[in-house]
């Protein structure tokens, strides 16, 4: 969990970042690979990985510039 300093969860709006999501801006945004070799890696199409990037950055950057919470989900 990423939360801001000196607020206490129970009073911070909680944001869910799915175990796919922080995966695919992972192997995008930090190990550089393109969407399709994100998708090859992960088992799933180009166009899934780009939603997944779209959505995962959407609630990253809500989280950070809203102060709200930000739980990583894992994979069920």
């Amino acid at each position: 969990m990423f939360k801001p300093v000196g607020t206490p969860v129970s009073k911070l709006q909680i944001i869910e970042l799915e175990a796919d999501e922080l995966e695919a801006i992972s192997l995008c945004d930090r190990d550089a690979m393109t969407q399709a070799e994100a998708g090859d890696q992960m088992g799933i199409s180009r166009g899934t990985v780009q939603r997944l990037v779209v959505s995962g950055r959407r609630k990253i950057i809500e989280a950070l510039l809203s102060g709200h919470a930000l739980v990583i989900k894992p994979h069920e």
